[in-house]
Order: structure tokens, then C-alpha cells, then sequence
């Protein structure tokens, strides 16, 4: 599917590709009964969207509603969605983003109910294609307070958790935003299986992370970490700023290393320095403490 910016509210294909993203939406169990929603860009002033309390598994191209860019309804017999506000929010703040999905992801809405931040630096494909998944903080949803909830987190990222509610995950086409949901809860399923492993999870090192990091790059995909120098690479603190709360605190999983942002000299050069230097005075020569030890011993067992 390649979403057409230019389709217009009558466009039949853009509806037809709503509706499919609404069947992989409920099929992969992301959205319960008439749960989520989802949208596209269509010109300047024009937003085709689901409509409010229909199942998103069984909508027909007719079902299909558009609104303007203020959230009023402009076509359509159902009526639009409330939660069509957030959207258009995204794409006011992000005019480079054209369709935006949000459902209740289980395993990805546990981590929103928990109000516990997605760890970072363990999967290369999360480093790469996802990075940082910002918190935002609780609102009735609906409202414009509720929409501006992701403001301050919508310059580096197209996935965020909706605390004690779900996702919302965005870009260019509609099925790049249903990707990042797919992503997402199939990272968090991973990390909840884990945890009932009963092990911790191992971190990737500074080293493999930056170089996670440098491929991001090289293909071309933002990240929050590449901007802002006083933020660790794997303790979810690039959109500290973002906080007008406290931010998430790890606690279902062991705290991330701390290693310095990818813009700050890496500390493992200074490690690696650190282990081929010789050892000074102030370090204990062991070897030489266990053989003093060992002929006070047999001195002692002589006489």
C-alpha cells in the first residue's frame, strides 16, 4: 500500500486502505469492540478518519468520515471519531506526517497501565527502526487537553505510549504507522517474556549501541539522541525536556547502563586505555599478597 497525499475525501483507495489497516488492527487483537482509530491526511484542509463506535475489523469505504484541520466534520453519514483531535494535533505539530493510527496494543499498553518507560539498548532492530518511546502523561481522552498530551514529545518520534490508555504511532503512510504499533508491542511482548524468565535483561554494550546508532544514520532515520548531548544512550532520557512530570522511572527491569550521549567522546576508548595500562601501587598485586601468605605459612608449619 502507498498512501496518496493528494487523494481527496471522495478517494475511494485511501478509504479502502483505512479499512485494511483496521482489519490488521483488530485481527492482531491491538484494538477490542470499537477501541482506536485511524486517519490520513488527504490535502491542506482535509483528514479522512474512522468513524466513532464501529469495530475497526469490519469498516466498509462508506463508513469512512472526513474532518478539517479544526476537527470539524466536513463529509461523511457517521460521525467522525472524538479522538480525531490527537491526530490532527500530530499533524499540525508534524507536517511531514500524513496518517496516524491509534489503538490498545496489550502487551505495549501494559507498559502504559504500569507507567514503566521501554528500555532501551537491547534489541538492534528497536535501536534502529523505533528508538526512544516517550510516556506522555494522562488525560481524559477526547479533548483538546488530551490531544496536546504528546506535544512536547513530537519533534524526534513517531511512537508514543498514551499512559493508562494505548498508542499512537504515526508517519508518512498509513502502513508505516501501523508498523511502528506492530513493532512496538511486539518488542513489549518480548520484554514481558523475559521478565517471567526469571533472568535480567543483558544490555548491549556502548560500543554495539553507538554503532546501532551510526546505522540509524546512515539510513537516513532521526533520533532524539543524535541532538541532545547531555542524554545517557540507554536511560530513556532524550525527551527529558518533554517531562512537565516526573519522568518514568525503571522499575520492573534492571536499570540501564549509563553511558554517555552519542554526541559526547565515548568512555570505552578511556576503559580500554584504563585495562592496558600498568598497575600502579595504589592497585593490590594479588598474586604477590597469596605467595607472602603462602611462605608465612609453610615457615610457620617448619618450625
Amino acid at each position: 500500500m502507498a498512501s496518496t497525499w493528494n487523494g481527496g475525501i471522495n478517494d475511494r483507495k485511501l478509504k479502502e486502505e483505512i479499512c485494511e489497516i483496521g482489519r490488521r488492527v483488530y485481527n492482531k487483537g491491538f484494538a477490542a469492540a470499537n477501541d482506536g482509530n485511524i486517519s490520513i491526511r488527504v490535502g491542506e484542509n482535509e483528514v479522512l478518519c474512522s468513524p466513532t463506535m464501529i469495530c475497526k475489523g469490519f469498516m466498509t469505504p462508506d463508513d469512512i468520515c472526513a474532518v478539517d484541520m479544526q476537527g470539524g466534520q466536513i463529509a461523511g453519514k457517521r460521525k467522525r471519531t472524538s479522538e480525531i483531535l490527537l491526530h490532527l494535533e500530530i499533524m499540525r505539530q508534524r507536517p511531514d506526517v500524513k496518517a496516524v493510527v491509534h489503538c490498545h496494543p496489550p502487551h505495549a499498553t501494559a507498559f502504559a497501565v504500569a507507567r514503566e518507560p521501554i528500555p532501551q539498548c537491547i534489541l538492534p532492530e528497536i535501536e534502529v527502526f523505533m528508538g526512544e518511546v516517550p510516556l506522555a502523561p494522562y488525560e481524559t481522552p477526547g479533548g483538546s487537553a488530551f490531544a496536546e498530551t504528546v506535544t512536547p514529545f513530537l519533534k524526534s518520534t513517531n511512537t508514543i505510549i498514551l499512559t493508562n490508555h494505548g498508542t499512537v504511532s504515526f508517519g508518512k503512510t498509513l502502513e508505516e504507522a501501523y508498523w511502528k504499533t506492530e513493532i512496538l508491542d511486539a518488542y513489549c511482548r518480548i520484554l514481558i517474556l523475559t521478565k517471567q524468565l526469571g533472568k535480567p535483561v543483558a544490555y548491549l554494550d556502548e560500543r554495539k549501541s553507538r554503532e546501532l546508532l551510526d546505522l540509524k544514520k546512515k539510513l537516513g532515520f532521526d533520533d532524539p539522541r543524535f541532538h541532545v548531548e547531555d542524554c545517557d544512550l540507554c536511560s530513556n532520557s532524550a525527551f527529558r525536556q518533554g517531562y512537565k512530570e516526573k519522568m518514568p522511572v525503571t522499575t520492573a527491569f534492571d536499570a540501564p547502563p549509563s553511558f554517555p550521549g552519542y554526541l559526547q567522546k565515548p568512555t570505552y576508548e578511556t576503559q580500554s586505555a584504563k585495562a592496558a595500562a600498568p598497575a600502579t601501587n595504589s592497585t593490590p598485586d594479588v598474586e604477590a599478597l597469596v605467595q607472602a601468605i603462602t611462605a608465612q605459612v609453610l615457615a610457620a608449619l617448619g618450625s
